[in-house]
Protein backbone atom coordinates (compact mmCIF):
# COMPACT_ATOMS: atom_id res chain seq x y z
CA UNK A 1 0.00 0.00 0.00
CA UNK A 2 1.31 3.38 -0.94
CA UNK A 3 1.25 6.16 1.63
CA UNK A 4 0.51 9.64 0.54
CA UNK A 5 2.02 12.52 2.40
CA UNK A 6 -1.01 12.90 4.66
CA UNK A 7 -1.13 9.18 5.49
CA UNK A 8 2.59 9.13 6.10
CA UNK A 9 2.35 12.00 8.53
CA UNK A 10 -0.48 10.22 10.33
CA UNK A 11 1.56 7.00 10.43
CA UNK A 12 4.64 8.60 12.00
CA UNK A 13 2.45 10.40 14.48
CA UNK A 14 0.53 7.29 15.48
CA UNK A 15 3.52 4.94 15.74
CA UNK A 16 5.45 6.95 18.30
CA UNK A 17 2.28 7.30 20.34
CA UNK A 18 1.84 3.51 20.37
CA UNK A 19 5.49 2.95 21.22
CA UNK A 20 5.53 5.47 24.05
CA UNK A 21 2.36 3.97 25.49
CA UNK A 22 3.93 0.50 25.57
CA UNK A 23 7.06 1.92 27.17
CA UNK A 24 5.00 3.67 29.80
CA UNK A 25 3.14 0.46 30.58
CA UNK A 26 6.45 -1.42 30.83
CA UNK A 27 8.06 1.20 33.01
CA UNK A 28 4.98 1.46 35.15
CA UNK A 29 4.89 -2.30 35.70
CA UNK A 30 8.59 -2.42 36.50
CA UNK A 31 8.34 0.43 38.97
CA UNK A 32 5.36 -1.18 40.65
CA UNK A 33 7.27 -4.46 40.97
CA UNK A 34 10.30 -2.70 42.45
CA UNK A 35 8.07 -0.80 44.87
CA UNK A 36 6.32 -3.96 46.04
CA UNK A 37 9.67 -5.72 46.41
CA UNK A 38 11.02 -2.89 48.52
CA UNK A 39 7.92 -2.93 50.70
CA UNK A 40 8.28 -6.68 51.20
CA UNK A 41 11.96 -6.38 52.11
CA UNK A 42 11.29 -3.53 54.51
CA UNK A 43 8.49 -5.47 56.14
CA UNK A 44 10.75 -8.50 56.57
CA UNK A 45 13.53 -6.33 58.04
CA UNK A 46 11.13 -4.61 60.41
CA UNK A 47 9.74 -7.95 61.51
CA UNK A 48 13.24 -9.30 62.13
CA UNK A 49 14.12 -6.24 64.20
CA UNK A 50 10.86 -6.53 66.12
CA UNK A 51 11.58 -10.20 66.84
CA UNK A 52 15.09 -9.37 68.07
CA UNK A 53 13.81 -6.54 70.26
CA UNK A 54 11.09 -8.79 71.64
CA UNK A 55 13.67 -11.45 72.47
CA UNK A 56 15.99 -8.94 74.11
CA UNK A 57 13.15 -7.65 76.25
CA UNK A 58 13.05 -11.05 77.91
CA UNK A 59 16.75 -10.93 78.78
CA UNK A 60 17.74 -9.85 82.28
CA UNK A 61 20.91 -8.48 83.86
CA UNK A 62 22.92 -9.18 86.98
CA UNK A 63 25.90 -7.29 88.41
CA UNK A 64 28.62 -8.91 90.49
CA UNK A 65 32.01 -7.86 91.84
CA UNK A 66 34.61 -10.50 92.57
CA UNK A 67 37.99 -8.86 92.36
CA UNK A 68 39.72 -8.82 88.99
CA UNK A 69 36.99 -8.69 86.36
CA UNK A 70 39.12 -10.65 83.89
CA UNK A 71 38.65 -13.69 86.11
CA UNK A 72 34.91 -13.26 86.59
CA UNK A 73 33.84 -13.29 82.95
CA UNK A 74 34.71 -16.86 82.00
CA UNK A 75 32.73 -18.73 84.70
CA UNK A 76 29.56 -16.98 83.54
CA UNK A 77 30.34 -17.19 79.83
CA UNK A 78 30.51 -20.97 80.24
CA UNK A 79 26.87 -21.10 81.39
CA UNK A 80 24.18 -22.01 78.89
CA UNK A 81 21.75 -19.12 78.89
CA UNK A 82 24.27 -16.36 79.47
CA UNK A 83 24.15 -14.03 76.48
CA UNK A 84 27.01 -11.72 77.28
CA UNK A 85 29.35 -10.57 80.05
CA UNK A 86 30.82 -7.08 80.27
CA UNK A 87 33.70 -6.00 82.47
CA UNK A 88 33.28 -2.63 84.10
CA UNK A 89 33.06 -0.47 87.19
CA UNK A 90 30.26 0.18 89.67
CA UNK A 91 29.59 1.55 93.14
CA UNK A 92 31.60 4.76 92.83
CA UNK A 93 30.90 8.45 92.46
CA UNK A 94 32.96 9.56 89.46
CA UNK A 95 31.24 9.61 86.09
CA UNK A 96 32.88 7.55 83.34
CA UNK A 97 35.92 6.46 85.35
CA UNK A 98 38.98 5.06 83.63
CA UNK A 99 40.83 1.89 84.58
CA UNK A 100 43.75 3.91 85.91
CA UNK A 101 41.41 5.92 88.16
CA UNK A 102 39.53 2.89 89.46
CA UNK A 103 42.66 0.81 90.03
CA UNK A 104 44.11 3.63 92.12
CA UNK A 105 41.23 3.18 94.56
CA UNK A 106 40.33 6.86 94.46
CA UNK A 107 36.90 6.70 92.79
CA UNK A 108 35.05 4.32 95.11
CA UNK A 109 34.24 1.94 92.26
CA UNK A 110 34.69 -1.79 92.32
CA UNK A 111 35.79 -3.86 89.35
CA UNK A 112 32.63 -5.71 88.38
CA UNK A 113 30.88 -7.57 85.59
CA UNK A 114 27.44 -7.16 84.10
CA UNK A 115 25.86 -10.44 83.05
CA UNK A 116 23.12 -10.47 80.45
CA UNK A 117 21.18 -13.72 80.57
CA UNK A 118 18.06 -15.51 79.42
CA UNK A 119 16.01 -16.39 82.54
CA UNK A 120 14.27 -19.13 80.56
CA UNK A 121 17.58 -20.98 80.30
CA UNK A 122 19.46 -19.99 83.43
CA UNK A 123 18.12 -18.66 86.71
CA UNK A 124 19.45 -15.84 88.86
CA UNK A 125 19.83 -18.41 91.62
CA UNK A 126 22.26 -20.38 89.41
CA UNK A 127 24.20 -17.19 88.69
CA UNK A 128 24.53 -16.65 92.44
CA UNK A 129 25.87 -20.17 92.92
CA UNK A 130 28.51 -19.57 90.27
CA UNK A 131 29.36 -16.20 91.80
CA UNK A 132 30.04 -17.55 95.30
CA UNK A 133 32.22 -20.37 94.00
CA UNK A 134 34.45 -17.87 92.21
CA UNK A 135 35.16 -15.47 95.06
CA UNK A 136 36.58 -15.47 98.59
CA UNK A 137 33.84 -13.95 100.78
CA UNK A 138 35.92 -14.22 103.97
CA UNK A 139 38.12 -11.18 103.25
CA UNK A 140 37.34 -7.48 103.26
CA UNK A 141 38.33 -5.08 100.49
CA UNK A 142 40.46 -7.57 98.64
CA UNK A 143 40.30 -10.70 96.49
CA UNK A 144 43.28 -13.04 96.45
CA UNK A 145 46.42 -11.01 95.67
CA UNK A 146 44.52 -7.82 94.76
CA UNK A 147 44.06 -5.45 97.70
CA UNK A 148 41.88 -2.36 97.96
CA UNK A 149 38.25 -1.28 97.95
CA UNK A 150 38.27 -1.54 94.16
CA UNK A 151 38.66 -5.32 94.58
CA UNK A 152 35.87 -5.83 97.12
CA UNK A 153 33.27 -8.49 96.43
CA UNK A 154 29.64 -7.62 96.00
CA UNK A 155 26.21 -8.49 94.63
CA UNK A 156 24.31 -5.53 93.22
CA UNK A 157 20.66 -6.34 92.82
CA UNK A 158 18.40 -4.85 90.15
CA UNK A 159 15.06 -5.92 91.60
CA UNK A 160 13.43 -6.95 94.88
CA UNK A 161 13.50 -10.55 93.72
CA UNK A 162 17.25 -10.41 93.11
CA UNK A 163 17.72 -8.84 96.55
CA UNK A 164 15.78 -11.63 98.29
CA UNK A 165 17.63 -14.35 96.40
CA UNK A 166 21.00 -12.74 97.09
CA UNK A 167 20.36 -12.45 100.83
CA UNK A 168 19.10 -16.05 100.97
CA UNK A 169 22.16 -17.31 99.10
CA UNK A 170 24.46 -15.48 101.52
CA UNK A 171 22.80 -17.19 104.48
CA UNK A 172 23.06 -20.56 102.76
CA UNK A 173 26.77 -20.10 102.05
CA UNK A 174 27.43 -18.98 105.58
CA UNK A 175 25.57 -21.97 106.98
CA UNK A 176 26.90 -24.65 104.66
CA UNK A 177 30.54 -23.56 104.83
CA UNK A 178 30.51 -22.52 108.50
CA UNK A 179 31.81 -19.07 107.68
CA UNK A 180 31.55 -16.71 110.64
CA UNK A 181 31.82 -13.48 108.70
CA UNK A 182 30.99 -12.78 105.04
CA UNK A 183 32.30 -9.46 103.77
CA UNK A 184 30.57 -9.59 100.38
CA UNK A 185 28.29 -6.57 100.18
CA UNK A 186 24.73 -6.86 98.90
CA UNK A 187 23.49 -3.49 97.70
CA UNK A 188 21.11 -1.98 95.15
CA UNK A 189 22.81 -1.60 91.77
CA UNK A 190 24.20 1.78 90.87
CA UNK A 191 25.47 3.02 87.52
CA UNK A 192 27.57 0.44 85.71
CA UNK A 193 30.31 1.73 83.41
CA UNK A 194 31.78 -0.68 80.84
CA UNK A 195 35.55 -0.91 81.01
CA UNK A 196 37.86 -0.15 78.11
CA UNK A 197 37.75 -2.50 75.12
CA UNK A 198 41.06 -4.19 75.87
CA UNK A 199 39.62 -5.49 79.15
CA UNK A 200 36.64 -7.19 77.50
CA UNK A 201 37.07 -10.96 77.00
CA UNK A 202 40.65 -10.65 78.23
CA UNK A 203 40.86 -14.37 78.93
CA UNK A 204 40.18 -15.02 75.24
CA UNK A 205 42.42 -12.31 73.83
CA UNK A 206 45.39 -12.99 76.12
CA UNK A 207 45.09 -16.57 77.39
CA UNK A 208 48.74 -16.97 78.43
CA UNK A 209 48.83 -13.76 80.46
CA UNK A 210 45.41 -14.54 81.89
CA UNK A 211 46.36 -18.00 83.16
CA UNK A 212 49.68 -16.73 84.48
CA UNK A 213 47.90 -13.99 86.40
CA UNK A 214 45.43 -16.46 87.97
CA UNK A 215 48.29 -18.74 88.99
CA UNK A 216 50.50 -15.95 90.37
CA UNK A 217 47.57 -14.50 92.29
CA UNK A 218 46.76 -17.86 93.90
CA UNK A 219 43.16 -17.60 92.87
CA UNK A 220 42.50 -21.20 91.89
CA UNK A 221 44.34 -22.61 94.89
CA UNK A 222 42.31 -20.52 97.31
CA UNK A 223 39.02 -21.32 95.55
CA UNK A 224 39.76 -25.02 95.79
CA UNK A 225 40.47 -24.72 99.51
CA UNK A 226 37.22 -22.84 100.03
CA UNK A 227 34.81 -24.74 97.84
CA UNK A 228 36.50 -28.02 97.08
Amino acid sequence: MELNSQSYQRFILIKPTYSNSSTKILKGGTMKFIFLLMVALMSETNQTQADEESTQQHYEKAIFAGGCFWCMEKPFDDLDGVINTTSGYTGGEKVNPTYEEVSSGSTGHAEAIEVQYDPKKVSYKTLLEVFWKNIDPTVKNRQFCDVGTQYRSGIYYLSDEQKELALASKKEVQKSKHIEQIYTEILPASKFYPAEDYHQDYYKKNPIRYHYYRFRCGRDKRLKNLWG
